[in-house]
């Protein structure tokens, strides 16, 4: 059973940055992909960045891009989002996302990943 746990999240002003992480335990095999999603209620889960397991090919959201680096440890198998500049509209849930299936890949889709975490919480101070 893979499970992800995740941590980082916080409170901070505009300008600010935080860094989440993202811890996978599971089968000696995979991930695949791992990614992060966030979430405002009210609101449907939006794609915010996503890295190739293996390759380590990085894939993010417009909205994010030059400010949020996403990274993976392999050897611990954590997955890493840097987020820098940080904005009010920065803030959400955020979920990290493993797909152990391999099928067909797609980054910036929910449906690729079939292990979430639990989320935690950024807020971002005006």
């Amino acid at each position: 059973q893979v499970q992800l746990v995740e941590s980082g999240g916080g409170l901070v002003q505009a300008g600010g940055s935080l860094r989440l992480s993202c811890a996978a335990s599971g089968p000696s095999y995979g991930p695949y992909a791992m990614g992060w999603f966030r979430q405002v209620p009210g609101k449907n889960r939006e794609f915010v960045a996503a890295v190739s397991w293996s390759g380590g090919s990085t894939y993010y959201a417009d909205s994010v891009k030059g400010r949020f680096t996403i990274y993976r440890d392999k050897d611990k198998k954590t997955l890493y989002l840097e987020m820098n500049s940080l904005k009010p509209e920065d803030t959400a849930a955020y979920y990290c996302a493993a797909d152990y299936r391999g099928m067909e890949i797609r980054f910036r889709e929910e449906a690729t990943y079939d292990y979430w975490g639990q989320g935690t919480q950024v807020t971002v101070d005006s």
